[in-house]
């Protein structure tokens, strides 16, 4: 294939109820800032050098406003289901679930399946201020936060997300400091990832007594590839790997901590958390995949990698994946590896292991003919279906994103939009990959 050229418009052919979506998250569309409070991300980005282009959320893709017309390009496009989250800062202030509200029957009547996801990263300020999810009440007042959320949408609404990546929380916004609330806390972080893991839980019995029966998680999920075999090489790549994938499936899927981090979680009886986080928590599994990761022992000095600095006393390096193409993001693109993690997953946990629905999956790359995301796309559904292949129950698939956005501290300098926004007039422009996919998805329904 030259790079003129794009794959025909056809994606493979998966299993009946097959869900096929497009994903957002609040912060990074919404604007619309005067009608919710503010989190933790409007603290973060207000102190300079945080976000890397000055800019901030304040009006973002200002959906809140255009709604209708997003709704409109997601019926256009022709999938099953709409990823988007709900701002808790919103749902917190007067009026604020009315937007919801308005959303999701916007959604039903267009025949677009609302997927709301809780929390992806926005914790409001007053919460932040008594401590975050350093402390345990945030994850009770998460629950119920959750059941008001079930109370007033659960008519209409099916399937839920409690949290998003709580692994990257942990680690950008908790460890490293490189997110919102830009906490430095290295390994004293941890006790974010069992409070965020506990309000799941929670969060789950609350939507159950609400009548909820299709809840997910979407965790952040990657291969991890040892730099070398060198043994110092291989520990430290299992030890990468422990934390930012079996540290928050582990707990999920077989009730109990990867050995040596269960004595390291807050609380009096983290046995009796495992139950609650575990147990009839789940009725699919949530994958957000973009890159394996290639990790040897650790380094001398700190290094900056993918827009990151990762300090010397962390106990393992990331380092460059070369022989790839790259994203903008400068991001291996190796679909090989969706394959690999899913197959990794079926096999670690076996019928432990639910109906994987891939909740993210894309990439950032300039242009309206985006060719490179077509064939980013395309070489990913063509993984999962490998997997599908091998024996993974793989029940849908959801594009991130929708439409170009607020990238977090990357502000508006990356895009990942099927849909070009040009963020000064508010302009909406389908790319290439968009069409490319509503194409394919016509053809399959043809």
């Amino acid at each position: 294939m030259t790079a003129t050229e794009a794959p025909q418009p056809s994606v493979p052919s998966f299993p009946p109820g097959f869900l096929w979506g497009v994903s957002t998250s609040a912060h990074q569309i919404e604007g619309a800032v005067e009608g919710r409070g503010p989190s933790v991300w409007d603290v973060f980005g207000a102190e300079p050098g945080r976000i890397k282009d000055g800019s901030t959320a304040a009006v973002a893709c200002d959906h809140v406003a255009r709604y209708r017309e997003d709704v409109a390009l997601v019926r256009d496009l022709g999938v099953d289901a709409y990823r988007f989250s709900v701002s808790w800062p919103r749902v917190l202030s007067p009026g604020g679930l009315d937007f919801y509200d308005r959303l999701v029957d916007e959604l039903c009547a267009q025949g677009v399946r609302p997927v709301p996801t809780l929390f992806h990263w926005d914790l409001p300020v007053g919460l932040e201020a008594a401590g975050g999810w350093l402390e345990r009440d945030t994850a009770a007042r998460f629950a119920e936060y959750a059941a008001t959320v079930a109370a007033r949408l659960g008519d209409r609404v099916d399937k839920w997300i409690t949290l998003n990546e709580p692994a990257e929380h942990t680690l950008l916004g908790h460890a490293l400091g490189e997110h919102a609330p830009g906490r430095k806390l290295l390994f004293d972080a941890l006790p974010v990832a069992h409070h965020q893991l506990l309000a799941h839980g929670l969060a789950a019995r609350a939507l159950r007594a609400a009548g909820a029966s299709d809840i997910g998680i979407a965790n952040s999920h990657g291969p991890t590839w040892p730099a070398s075999d060198d043994p110092a090489d291989t520990a430290a790549a299992d030890l990468y790997d422990v934390i930012l994938n079996r540290l928050f499936s582990d707990p999920l899927l077989l009730g109990r901590y990867p050995e040596g981090f269960g004595e390291l979680m807050p609380g009096d009886d983290v046995a009796a958390d495992l139950k609650v986080i575990s147990e009839d928590t789940l009725d699919w599994y949530g994958v957000n995949f973009y890159q394996p990761t290639k990790v040897g022992a650790p380094g001398a000095r700190d290094v900056e990698f993918s827009g990151l600095t990762l300090p010397a006393e962390l106990p393992f390096s990331v380092q460059e994946i070369t022989g790839y193409p790259v994203t903008d993001f400068g991001w291996p693109v190796v679909p090989d590896a969706l394959t690999s993690l899913l197959t990794g997953l079926r096999d670690r946990y076996g019928d432990r292991l639910p109906p994987v629905v891939v909740t993210e999956n894309g990439c950032a790359y300039e242009g309206l003919d985006d060719r490179r995301r077509i064939d980013y796309l395309d070489g990913h559904l063509r993984a999962l279906h490998r997997a599908s292949e091998a024996g993974v129950d793989v029940r849908g698939y959801f594009v991130w994103s929708l439409m170009d956005n607020f990238e977090w501290a990357e502000g508006y300098t990356k895009r990942f939009g099927l849909v070009h926004v040009d963020f000064a007039t508010q302009e909406r422009t389908p790319k290439a990959s968009y069409h490319w996919l509503r194409d394919a998805l016509r053809a399959r329904r043809a």
